[in-house]
């Protein structure tokens, strides 16, 4: 029974690193796939026939599209589930401290259009990679408020994500 319950518990721990590494390699294989068919789609142009170009641009840019689906899938799942792990195995990482904000808490949600004050530089995690937080995407930041984490598009100040209970 302890044989069981000890294989059991192997299984529940290795299982998130065994998927994230055939995340890495399906990008691996997508990234190989491309060039195989931008190297076709050289060989296309060489022989001169428009109908094997036209083929080979569709299974170069279909090729593409599947890559960027694996990395955006692996990038949504990787950042939403892989930090409850990581804070489990390291809590003082995620230890409260004495942080406190000049203002009241107030509970975001996606969608919200926020002030300035809110997302200003001295709320800015500017390492979410220490917290593995997904990767924020183009005039996005990862901010801190209070024991909770929120993605902010700083461009127009709307919340993408929240987070709630993040530190502890």
């Amino acid at each position: 029974m302890r044989k069981l319950v000890v294989t059991a518990l192997l299984a529940a721990t290795l299982m998130p690193v065994a998927a994230q590494a055939q995340s890495y390699q399906e990008l691996r294989h997508d990234r190989r796939d491309i060039r195989e068919e931008q190297r076709d789609l050289r060989q296309a142009y060489r022989s001169g026939d428009p109908r094997d170009v036209r083929e080979q641009r569709r299974d170069v840019r279909d090729a593409r599209q599947e890559y960027r689906e694996d990395l955006r899938d692996r990038d949504r799942n990787w950042g939403r589930d892989d930090w409850r792990g990581w804070r489990d195995r390291n809590p003082n990482t995620y230890a409260r401290g004495s942080w406190n904000a000049p203002f009241g808490y107030t509970s975001f949600r996606p969608g919200l259009r926020i002030g300035a004050p809110y997302y200003g530089s001295r709320y800015i995690i500017a390492d979410p990679y220490r917290y593995h937080l997904r990767r924020p995407g183009w005039g996005q930041q990862w901010v801190r408020h209070y024991n909770d984490v929120i993605l902010v598009d700083t461009r127009r100040g709307y919340v993408v994500d929240v987070i709630r209970g993040f530190y502890r």
